[in-house]
């Protein structure tokens, strides 16, 4: 059956990253080294193979990344496939403000002088085969010219902005009602307190524009069949506020938090009727913290994200009276 184009609703960004990340990725370290004989590493979860004949696989790389320039005039790279167990090396090459991420990883150099990550689940030897502009990324395809498969463990996987290990096992403790969504309000409004102070310190103007961004769509979000997208779009607002952190270790966190939340969401959606859902008097603090953390004033932040939560504490309790 063809769709109507008539029917289709407008492209909207927040819910196209968030159709993608219902795909679980697995994770890879991908190297290279740069001119001056440097060794450059990155984490990935856009990994993919190509072609069996002959043997291709594809990676991409965001045009501002800083190591872009590094892989563009590679001749060669390798794709270094971590197991559950290497958690720590994916958080460790995810952290740009790390200088040099190859000290104190163990590591052997593979073809075309190309540093190995020790102990990965395979590893695959590439040269370059093309590179492709597309969008806000480049596309590396790769021809594989050795590769190893070293282990029989399970892979690291990323689902929905964090690994699913950590996701899985906050929402199973969810599920088994250890968590309460009070508690889980608590652990959002710590967990944010601090990324907000560092999203203070590190986070860029182009940060802020595209929380502002969000900001403007979100408030046209106020029709009856608009609530539901409008909540998911308020746990989109700390999820850039996260972003704007610049910290990989809490927004592993922060990121399964919000997965639960989610998942709260999307059963008030189907609980409450629409008027309740709205709550026009956060929009007033979500401006107050856009503009304090422009100002880099942390404290005015911190206190208009702390009256923001006791309005979400107050809505759980009254909600909770009412049942």
């Amino acid at each position: 059956m063809t769709a109507d184009p008539n029917t289709l609703v407008p492209f909207d960004p927040l819910e196209f990253r968030r159709a993608l990340g219902t795909f679980p990725t697995g994770v890879a370290i991908i190297t290279t080294r740069a001119p001056d004989g440097q060794p450059v590493g990155l984490t990935c979860n856009s990994f993919s193979s190509v072609s069996l004949d002959p043997p291709l696989v594809l990676w991409s790389l965001r045009r501002a990344s800083k190591s872009l320039p590094a892989f563009r005039a590679a001749n060669h790279f390798a794709i270094n496939v971590l197991a559950d167990d290497q958690r720590d090396l994916s958080t460790h090459f995810a952290n740009s403000s790390i200088p040099d991420k190859f000290s104190g990883t163990a590591c052997s150099v593979g073809h075309g002088g190309v540093p190995l990550i020790a102990n990965c689940l395979a590893r695959f030897h590439c040269s370059t085969y093309a590179e492709y502009e597309a969008g806000d990324h480049y596309i590396f395809v790769g021809r594989v010219e050795r590769f190893e498969h070293a282990r029989e463990d399970d892979p690291l996987v990323f689902y929905k902005g964090a690994y699913m290990i950590l996701a899985q096992s906050l929402r199973d403790l969810a599920n088994d009602g250890r968590v309460s969504t009070p508690a889980l309000i608590e652990a959002r409004m710590n967990v944010y307190s601090v990324l907000l102070r560092l999203a203070c310190l590190k986070g860029s103007p182009d940060d802020f524009d595209e929380i502002e961004a969000h900001l403007d769509t979100m408030e046209t979000m106020k029709q009856r069949g608009d609530m539901a997208s409008r909540a998911r779009a308020a746990l989109d607002f700390f999820n850039l506020i996260t972003q704007a952190a610049h910290n990989d270790v809490l927004s592993i966190v922060a990121q399964s938090l919000r997965t639960l939340m989610h998942d709260a969401v999307n059963t008030q959606a189907a609980e409450m009727t629409w008027p309740a859902m709205h709550q026009p008097e956060l929009t007033p603090l979500r401006r107050r913290i856009l503009a304090c953390l422009r100002r880099r004033d942390q404290g005015g932040a911190l206190e208009a994200m702390e009256s923001y939560f006791s309005h979400v504490q107050r809505f759980q309790s009254q909600r909770k009276a009412a049942q």
